[in-house]
């Protein structure tokens, strides 16, 4: 048998080569990256009364801590897919149906204020953690409530989808609190039970309660008091098992901490005027989210 001479081989290679179509490193895409190639469209999930992580401005559009980390994000797909353009879509989302909508699909990263908790993980991955807080009550200053024990008798509001009615009844484990539990289809629901006398107390991580405080048509009437429940991890929530997506989101975050632009947006949602009013939340950075920003972690609670 006549074999043909290499050099002619590696000509009809070049041949072949040239005829078939360049190695696309689009092979290697899956899950949401290949979604949004196809598509030209990404989705952001965001909420509507987060206050300073993701909230309607003046005009009933999403902005917010969150909602910047995200439009980095996208920015960096865009660059990564090589895309001359790339629709941003906005899906309002809440407590209860946020995890729903992100491992169904209809949602491909979202832009709240969501637990890491590592029960969520068995449906929905995270980012590392870009805030920590404790999740500790809301109360009207002259209730008198001060602590978990106060709250004998009492109404408490909790937002549907969270987990502070749980982290309540564990709290009170063993001494037989007897509240009554109402819930808010969202924040800003949840703190009007309190404002019209419905709830005593609301039961929220701390940096969201402020925020409704400082919104709040008298923020002065108003104050985050009580034992911390559990300090949480918030993080941003994408879907489960999607490692191409999955760099990209975590590279972003974790390069917006080592280069100081993140703490340099939490001093801007968080320890400035924000709209629409001009509202200074006032929450200084605690040590909690330093730590997160010094040693980005996803691992959940």
């Amino acid at each position: 048998m006549t074999f043909p001479r290499p050099t002619l081989m590696c000509s009809a290679l070049a041949v072949l080569g040239a005829l078939l179509p360049p190695a696309s490193s689009h092979a290697q895409e899956t899950g949401t990256l290949a979604k949004v190639r196809a598509s030209g469209a990404i989705t952001l999930g965001y909420r509507e009364s987060s206050f300073g992580f993701s909230y309607l401005d003046g005009d009933l559009k999403p902005v917010g801590y969150s909602m910047d980390i995200c439009r980095r994000i996208v920015d960096e797909v865009k660059a990564e897919l090589k895309l001359s353009s790339l629709e941003v879509r906005l899906q309002a989302v809440t407590s209860a149906n946020r995890i729903p909508l992100v491992a169904n699909g209809t949602v491909d990263l979202e832009c709240g204020s969501t637990t890491n908790l590592i029960e969520r993980q068995r449906q929905v991955a995270f980012s590392p953690d870009i805030f920590r807080y404790n999740v500790r009550m809301l109360v009207r200053a002259d209730s008198g409530i001060r602590s978990i024990a106060d709250l004998q008798g009492k109404a408490v509001a909790t937002t549907a989808g969270t987990t502070s009615f749980r982290l309540l009844r564990e709290a009170d484990r063993g001494r037989g609190l007897d509240v009554k539990n109402l819930s808010g289809k969202d924040h800003s629901d949840s703190f009007m039970l309190v404002e019209s006398g419905r709830a005593q107390a609301f039961v929220l991580d701390d940096i969201l309660l402020a925020g409704q405080i400082a919104n709040a048509k008298s923020p002065k009437d108003y104050l985050i008091t009580g034992e911390s429940l559990r300090t949480e991890n918030q993080a941003l929530m994408l879907r489960k098992d999607d490692a191409g997506f999955k760099a990209i989101v975590d590279r972003v975050v974790t390069g917006m901490m080592q280069s100081g632009e993140m703490e340099t947006l939490y001093q801007r949602w968080f320890m400035s005027p924000i709209p629409p009013k001009g509202i200074n939340i006032n929450y200084p950075l605690n040590a909690e989210t330093r730590e997160a920003f010094a040693r980005p972690s996803d691992k959940g609670i």
